[in-house]
């Protein structure tokens, strides 16, 4: 989905109508630009949507008058997603404290560094970019695979009550990878306890080769990544075990971190994500065909490009 705002060429006209053209224009454009900036996006059920702020209406005008007028704008590679719910949704699992400088503050480093790794180079998806991440140096593997990593995390999450339950045949391969859906928590939270996954990173869901398979990487790898340490493969469910994600909350118990956790999964995510990664699809970040994608990648205040992120097709239960 794109949005484009391309002034009409001035014609010729008497001096009367001129300006009130000219101000017609703006105020038009002005106004569909921040309707836009407007939208809730993906938003669960009996979330407040958050309305935009006054410096973001400022400063949304000031972007719509500068692009009417002919000035430059800058396009980003990768953009912050809004959250899809409330900062405070997902409490008692993630406090709201955690949830605002886990997304506005680490979330955001990760996007402003792969972009500037970025700057004069062809910009892949991001998903491509993961590919190559670890072969490509530092900034590709950690603030690309942080960008990519943390656009996963927040949609496969929901509020308590409304990410629904692993469907029949994902639940089916559950059992026949590890036996019971029990047991299959139980050793997802024994590879992400501090003594299998020392320090930090990921504990992942994937699929590879047709079959579930548990796997754990450092820092923000992930296993899409060539090379990576563990079992690669197409990932469909993943916790952030840094500390950053639940210090405030949890502080050292981060198997607590992780068994609360699973009463915010958004099953209903994670659902349409196995049946794709079975054909060999994997979430991606640069797709417009779901509206639920708005909370992939975010419109910047100086760019008219809007590029969606993560295919969201499942909605959250009711």
């Amino acid at each position: 989905l794109k949005s484009h705002l391309v002034p009409t060429p001035f014609q010729p006209c008497p001096a009367a109508m001129a300006p009130r053209r000219v101000r017609g224009l703006l105020a038009l454009g002005a106004g569909a630009l921040l309707a836009a900036r407007s939208l809730p996006g993906f938003v669960a059920p009996g979330a407040e949507p958050k309305a935009p702020s006054r410096r973001d209406a400022a400063t949304g005008l000031a972007s719509a008058l500068a692009g009417m007028l002919g000035g430059e704008q800058a396009v980003q590679a990768y953009e912050l997603p809004p959250l899809p719910y409330a900062y405070d949704a997902l409490e008692p699992s993630i406090d709201k404290a955690t949830m605002e400088f886990h997304h506005d503050k680490h979330h955001l480093t990760y996007v402003t560094n792969i972009n500037k790794a970025l700057e004069g180079k062809t910009q892949p998806s991001l998903v491509e970019l993961q590919k190559t991440a670890i072969k490509d140096g530092a900034a590709f593997r950690n603030s690309g695979g942080g960008t990519y990593n943390h656009n996963f995390f927040w949609l496969e999450m929901a509020p308590k009550g409304k990410g629904g339950e692993p469907s029949a045949k994902l639940s089916a391969a559950i059992n026949e990878a590890f036996g019971s859906m029990d047991e299959f928590k139980a050793k997802f939270e024994a590879a992400g306890a501090p003594g299998a996954r020392f320090g930090s990173g990921w504990v992942w869901l994937v699929v590879a080769n047709g079959k579930l398979a548990i796997t754990s990487t450092p820092n923000q790898d992930n296993p899409l990544m060539e090379g990576v340490e563990g079992t690669p493969g197409i990932p469909i469910l993943g916790i952030d075990v840094w500390e950053h994600a639940y210090y405030l909350q949890y502080q050292y118990r981060r198997p607590d971190y992780i068994k609360a956790w699973w009463d915010v999964v958004n099953w209903n995510q994670v659902n349409a994500w196995y049946e794709d990664a079975l054909g060999g699809k994997a979430p991606t970040a640069d797709s417009a065909t779901s509206a639920a994608a708005l909370a992939g990648t975010r419109k910047s205040p100086t760019s008219f490009n809007l590029k969606l992120g993560f295919e969201a097709g499942a909605q959250f239960g009711n």
